[in-house]
């Protein structure tokens, strides 16, 4: 007969209980900054919506300048600007203005914003690992002329303004319309009708 007590097993099932409730919490936080869309298609995606923001033009200047927003201690931030990099880097042009493409590792929302103005910047790709960022960088942003765009598409409600999403196993664009008017990006109708809109 087993010599453990009520109260050892009490614990023990307290502390299983515990674990269970981390792993599945992690497991949600997780998958909350999946990239449901593959990178290269993502690209192809921004590359061809952009061309619809009727603000773009005016922006961008002489060439569309995308900054690919990184944090270094994230293993898939890097890994995914590293991807979107590269995936750019096919892309000549966008809506016929050269496109350049320039990764950043991210340190403060005020960085960012000034590394925005100072580099020209048309678009910048917010990589995962930004959950807890994406509020405040959207909130300093508020009044720039930018596009952001997001690689996972729960940062869209958080007021990222272009995600990328799967439904129905088909690729979906999402968009936060009062975001994107605070920012100063105007997409025209035709392309609104195929996104997923947050107002």
């Amino acid at each position: 007969m087993s010599s453990r007590s009520p109260k050892t097993f009490g614990r023990r099932a307290l502390l299983l209980s515990a674990a269970v409730g981390a792993f599945f919490l992690g497991a949600q936080r997780a998958r909350a900054e999946d990239v449901a869309v593959p990178v290269s298609l993502q690209a192809e995606l921004i590359a061809k919506v952009a061309a619809y923001d009727k603000n773009l033009a005016g922006r961008a200047g002489d060439r569309v300048r995308i900054l690919v927003l990184q944090k270094p201690e994230s293993a898939d931030s890097v890994r995914v600007a590293s991807q979107m990099q590269k995936a750019l880097s096919q892309t000549l042009d966008i809506a016929g203005l050269p496109l350049e493409t320039l990764v950043l590792a991210f340190s403060t929302v005020d960085d960012l914003v000034s590394s925005i103005r100072t580099k020209h910047a048309s678009i910048v790709y917010i990589t995962p690992g930004f959950d807890g960022d994406i509020a405040a960088i959207a909130k300093n942003l508020s009044g720039a002329s930018v596009l952001t765009v997001s690689a996972v598409a729960s940062y869209v409600p958080k007021r990222a303004v272009l995600g990328f999403d799967l439904v129905s196993g088909k690729p979906k664009l999402v968009v936060n319309l009062t975001q994107a008017r605070l920012q100063s990006v105007a997409f025209k109708p035709d392309v609104l009708k195929l996104m997923k809109v947050y107002e």
